[in-house]
């Protein structure tokens, strides 16, 4: 009986295959022999799943943003489960620092791929991420809820400082790649800011009763 085939684990396996050849080269310098020779399959094989090397960096993307929400995933089960709107950014910005070689491969692919995104016309044609302000909204209603609540400063704007935490974690993120600063000071950086929105506010004075 002939061996059945699960497409998905196939695939799966060939942008893994991606992920870790331009994770140790660089997304510019891998090519779909380079794939096929770290997945341990033919040419043939991948170019039948993946018919141009764009389609397979496309796929690769869409691999690569999932393994980045299984690892939001566990920042956020590590924080407990109620984490409340601190600790849940916190466990969102950290996840995407290259603190680790996981996601340090995440963080030097990703801006591989924005970068290649303007400048091939191909990857150009397809869109570089579904919902572009997903973590911008995320960010913004959960510094929404926290000021509701009482837990953040209620005079900053949200979506600024929302934005403004993306960011500075995604230029920390690049700092640490090319060894301007160490993960833990990037840390320390980013648990300041988060300090300044959360500091806790002084109730209003009573008014003097003579």
């Amino acid at each position: 009986m002939p061996k059945r085939v699960d497409h998905e684990v196939r695939r799966a396996q060939i942008a893994e295959a991606l992920i870790q050849v331009a994770g140790r080269r660089g997304l510019h310098a891998v090519g779909m022999r380079d794939v096929a020779a770290e997945a341990g399959v033919s040419l043939r094989l991948v170019q039948y799943y993946f018919e141009t090397k764009e389609k397979l960096l496309f796929h690769g993307l869409q691999h690569l943003t999932d393994r980045f929400t299984a690892r939001v995933g566990e920042h956020l089960r590590a924080a407990g489960p109620n984490p409340g709107p601190r600790a849940t950014i916190e466990a969102l910005l950290l996840a995407s620092l290259p603190t680790d070689e996981e996601s340090r491969t995440f963080h030097l692919l990703y801006s591989s791929y924005s970068i290649l995104s303007v400048t091939d016309e191909a990857l150009a044609a397809q869109p570089f991420i579904d919902n572009p302000d997903a973590a911008e909204n995320a960010l913004t209603g959960l510094l929404r809820q926290a000021q509701e609540s009482g837990l953040a400063d209620p005079g900053v704007d949200a979506r600024t400082e929302a934005i403004s935490l993306l960011a500075m974690t995604a230029t920390m993120g690049t700092s640490i790649l090319v060894g301007q600063r160490t993960p833990e000071s990037a840390v320390a950086v980013l648990h300041h800011h988060l300090d300044r929105i959360f500091a806790p506010t002084r109730p209003a004075a009573s008014p003097d009763p003579r």
